[in-house]
């Protein structure tokens, strides 16, 4: 089955779970060889966009950080990924499933999130290896940002 069939037929594919939608614009971060490449080729199908290169000063819509336990700092990551975030927009936290080479304690991600004021609104399986947190900026402070 292709990355997409489930959409072509009605089915939620892993784009969706992740509430990307057409027009998009999606950026990557820190993705490395092991980024699950069905997800990406369904974020490129769903949205009609290619991935916003990870060099670009484009805005997003929303940010695919891939992390793993070992990658540094992940509140140094998360202040990157908010950079070129529209403020509306939200930054998936990508790690490896728990028992996964790489994974990432949920405690490590709820001391990070706040300290770039972020808050974990909820997480997904977002493929065969992966889960995503979705991270946001609060309400307030999203109507000051860009």
């Amino acid at each position: 089955m292709s990355p997409t069939a489930g959409i072509a037929e009605g089915g939620r594919g892993p784009a969706a779970r992740l509430g990307i939608k057409p027009d998009m614009a999606v950026q990557q971060l820190n993705s490395g060889d092991d980024a699950d490449a069905a997800l990406l080729a369904d974020v490129v199908a769903t949205t009609g966009n290619e991935l916003v290169p990870e060099d670009s000063d484009d805005v997003v819509d929303v940010v695919l950080l891939w992390w793993r336990d070992g990658d540094g700092d992940l509140v140094d990551a998360l202040v990157d990924a908010l950079t070129p975030l529209a403020g509306s927009g939200v930054i998936w936290l990508l790690t490896p499933k728990a028992g996964r080479p790489g994974h990432v304690e949920p405690s490590d991600i709820s001391e990070a999130a706040p300290l770039v004021g972020l808050s974990s609104t909820s997480s997904v399986s977002a493929a065969p290896e992966w889960s995503g947190v979705r991270l946001v900026a609060p309400k307030t402070s999203r109507s000051s940002r860009r």
